[in-house]
């Protein structure tokens, strides 16, 4: 904030890789490749039968509907039995693509041609329409006359031949772009100059260029060069910035109080043009979000969101939607998660003639298309010190809303808006108040550093700590100026149907950081909720092309499948040495604390980390060997989730976990 004093300079996140498939889950991805060469032999309903089994032991069950463990798959139709597998297929597919970053980043240490691939693959399965740019995966599908948000959609649904046809598709996007990266590579498998397509022209007379060849050996014989021109065009410009090795350079200029080219902060893979790294990084103009193309990324999102609702709920919308707004995720995404609650209440954003949002308008409940969902917006303190002007846009939007003469079945913010100015004896627009953060220069709920120091009695203590540190209105009839308004926020709160957050990066996800469960209201509602009726917790993820909405819990499952219990992302930061196994311990801590304030993590999250790092003496010595501290601190983590109830566990686990921690203990005393 104080810019005359600080000079932030920008750096590339961890070299990223899929996450890939280990253990049961590769064992999972070889026999649904059986079933689809033999589906329709005898032997498919044997082969269907083992799926379901190995899917069970991956607790895969905990997110989709397989058959009783009793049924015999013989006694299925083959379609039926196609969509258990297209389900199973979805699930491990979605596990395998996850983008997680290995290990740390070194500063002035460009990626390699194979880390870069990665980087790129994301970068191009995603369409660019405001630069005329189709992502390569549209590409692909509509040489083959699909559409691919119809693949997706029947992917997701579990159809098997889509979610196959989708895998396809990942597949021929990676092989293209590593054909690309593999023109410019040298032999030490870094990029020093980038070939173009122009001076490849020669490919044309061979069969096409490389990534045309690519994607031909995987099945898309109709990908035409031409069509792919401008995407590949704008590739081979990211790999040049990718590669460059700005960071050093940057950091000792700013170390002699040198000028250093000032550039955005943000995601790569969503702005590339925050490439180089190494620049005097600023943000944006706060004024000018949310865009319009953040707006069409939140409408998506909440459509999804509330057709799943629905879904789920015999057909009823959720009346109230608690959001927590976070600061840099809005200037990652230019404004995203602000537009989904505006939309949610059914206002438009209304930019002038520069570009700045300081209008609104209610969009006609006919347009609309359903009723006025209410919300209770979370803001964090960074978001309050660098959006103010959103946050006084945001309870316009509200009050706006709730003053409309609509039927209430309708519109329940004026709904509610209405009894708690009865129940409060307040005004309308003082009851219609929905906007919330810390109290001025005061940050976060401080539930995530009680966590992390385990210096809690109960879940009521980090629940009051929640409702005390976030319960400051915003009140556009005063502006500057936050109020404690504790009643509010509490009756607001009980209302809430439904709790969510956004993921909007693959290198932060919901275990990396204590912020999502510091802020998350999910177990704060429960409490207050006079039916006793638990929210249901939700969370967006739009790190790719496909957003997704999926429950929290479902969400956590995933994090620790593709993180914490992956071999592929702790070997990697175990190869980091000190700091990289404190990032293990940090992401249990975080786990628990989804426990803590959500109970979202189901047991065998703790069972398998506990065989993973405990159990495996080999793993325990080097744990101990890299970092007796973390250790540490992973043993306690564990202790305590067992404490506290979160982790049903055997004697023998325990007794174990008891003795380890001694002898860790001895050893960091010097014992």
């Amino acid at each position: 904030k104080r810019r005359s004093y600080a000079n932030p300079i920008s750096y590339l996140p961890p070299p990223a890789e899929n996450a890939g498939l280990y253990k049961g889950l590769k064992e999972l991805g070889e026999l649904v490749g059986s079933y689809q060469t033999l589906r329709e032999s005898g032997r498919g309903p044997t082969i269907v039968n083992s799926i379901i089994a190995t899917a069970r032991q991956c607790n895969l069950d905990k997110d989709i509907d397989l058959p009783g463990e009793e049924d015999d798959s013989a006694n299925l139709s083959l379609e039926e039995r196609d969509g258990v597998v297209g389900k199973v297929y979805s699930k491990i597919m979605e596990i395998e693509s996850r983008l997680l970053p290995c290990g740390l980043h070194t500063v002035g240490v460009p990626p390699t041609a194979s880390e870069a691939v990665a980087t790129l693959v994301n970068i191009a399965s995603i369409d660019r329409p405001e630069d005329g740019i189709k992502g390569l995966p549209r590409i692909i599908a509509e040489s083959i006359d699909r559409d691919i948000e119809d693949i997706y959609r029947k992917s997701d649904a579990g159809v098997l031949d889509d979610a196959a046809l989708k895998n396809k598709i990942v597949e021929g996007v990676r092989a293209a772009v590593g054909a690309c990266v593999d023109r410019s590579t040298d032999s030490d498998g870094r990029v020093t100059e980038v070939n173009t397509l122009a001076q490849g022209l020669t490919d044309m007379f061979s069969g096409g260029s490389p990534m045309k060849l690519a994607l031909t050996q995987v099945g898309f014989t109709a990908v035409s060069d031409e069509s792919m021109a401008p995407l590949f065009e704008y590739l081979e410009f990211c790999l040049k910035q990718v590669v460059a090795d700005n960071e050093m350079g940057a950091l000792l200029d700013g170390l002699a109080g040198r000028f250093i080219t000032p550039g955005p902060g943000g995601d790569p893979i969503r702005n590339p043009l925050v490439l180089p790294t190494g620049k005097n990084m600023h943000a944006l103009d706060p004024q000018a979000i949310p865009t319009i193309a953040a707006c069409d990324c939140a409408k998506v999102v909440v459509e999804r969101l509330l057709e799943r609702q629905a879904s789920e709920n015999n057909g009823a919308y959720p009346e109230s939607i608690a959001f927590v707004l976070w600061g840099t995720d809005n200037i990652k995404t230019y404004g995203e998660s602000l537009a989904q609650v505006l939309w949610m209440v059914g206002v438009r954003p209304v930019p002038d003639s520069l570009g700045r949002v300081n209008q609104i308008e209610a969009i006609p409940l006919e347009e609309l298309g359903r009723p006025r969902v209410d919300v209770v917006v979370t803001c964090s303190g960074v978001f309050r010190d660098l959006f103010i002007n959103q946050m006084n846009l945001l309870d316009r939007a509200v009050k706006l809303v709730a003053e409309l003469d609509e039927p209430l079945d309708q519109n329940f913010v004026r709904k509610h808006a209405l009894e708690q100015a009865e129940e409060l004896g307040v005004p309308l627009r003082d009851a219609a108040t929905r906007v919330f953060s810390n109290s001025a220069g005061s940050y976060s709920a401080n539930v995530g550093l009680a966590i992390e120091n385990g210096g809690w009695e109960s879940e009521d203590q980090l629940q009051e700590q929640f409702l005390t540190r976030k319960g400051f209105a915003f009140n556009a009839d005063k502006p500057g100026i936050l109020d404690s308004a504790t009643d509010i926020f509490k009756s607001s709160l009980k209302k809430v149907d439904v709790t969510f957050q956004n993921l909007d990066s693959s290198e932060i996800s919901l275990t990396d950081v204590s912020h999502y469960f510091d802020s998350d209201p999910t177990k704060v509602v429960s409490g207050l909720r006079t039916d006793g009726k638990k929210p249901t917790a939700f969370v967006a993820d739009t790190t790719t092309a496909n957003a997704q909405v999926r429950t929290l819990s479902e969400t956590v499952r995933l994090d620790a499948r593709t993180k914490l219990l992956n071999p592929k992302f702790y070997e990697g930061m175990l190869n980091s040495g000190y700091e990289g196994t404190r990032e293990i311990t940090k992401r249990l801590r975080n786990t628990m604390g989804w426990s803590a304030t959500a109970g979202a993590v189901d047991n065998f999250v703790y069972e398998d980390a506990n065989d993973t790092f405990i159990k495996d003496e080999d793993m325990q010595k080097r744990l101990m060997d890299l970092n007796p501290n973390a250790l540490r601190d992973m043993v306690t983590t564990f202790l305590e989730a067992n404490g506290r109830g979160y982790w049903e566990t055997s004697e023998e686990n325990l007794d174990r976990l008891r003795q380890l921690y001694a002898e860790v203990d001895d050893k960091i005393e010097g014992m």
